[in-house]
């Protein structure tokens, strides 16, 4: 028996994995008939001071993304699609307040993101979903869909 999502969160943060990631979730998406596909940037506010033109900049930048990852799921045939800024660690927010919030049956996440440096110190953040989520998580790593 296969699994049939509803409801598919991807984390997205502008890394090559997460793209890779954003891809098979159009993929599961299509196969899962009626499925809404949650595309998620959470902006890291533990990572940065409380410097207001630089979050504003930052939330600039992650509403683009997401208008672009909106724009690519549609143009592939996803139809109902969420996109949503959050804000805290990732680790803990993928996981526990956004999968849970909205009731995801799958996560799906890139094995890497851009702060490579965090990782090595703290581990990473598909590490992190990995343990504490609730619901099945899918790590990409590679562009095969």
């Amino acid at each position: 028996m296969t699994n049939h999502y509803q409801t598919i969160l991807v984390a997205i943060d502008g890394s090559t994995e997460a793209h890779f990631a954003f891809r098979k979730a159009i993929a599961v998406a299509k196969r899962n008939e009626g499925a809404t596909l949650h595309i998620v940037h959470v902006v890291d506010t533990h990572a940065i001071d409380s410097v207001d033109l630089y979050l504003q900049n930052i939330q600039e930048k992650a509403l683009l993304l997401l208008a672009d990852y909106k724009t690519e799921a549609t143009e592939e045939g996803v139809d109902n699609i969420v996109v949503a800024i959050e804000y805290g660690a990732p680790k803990s927010v993928i996981p526990k307040k956004i999968a849970k919030s909205i009731d995801a049956d799958l996560i799906i996440c890139g094995a890497t993101g851009l702060n490579t440096v965090e990782r090595l110190f703290f581990g990473s953040v598909s590490g992190a979903i990995v343990r504490h989520a609730s619901c099945d998580v899918l790590v990409i790593r590679t562009p095969e869909q």
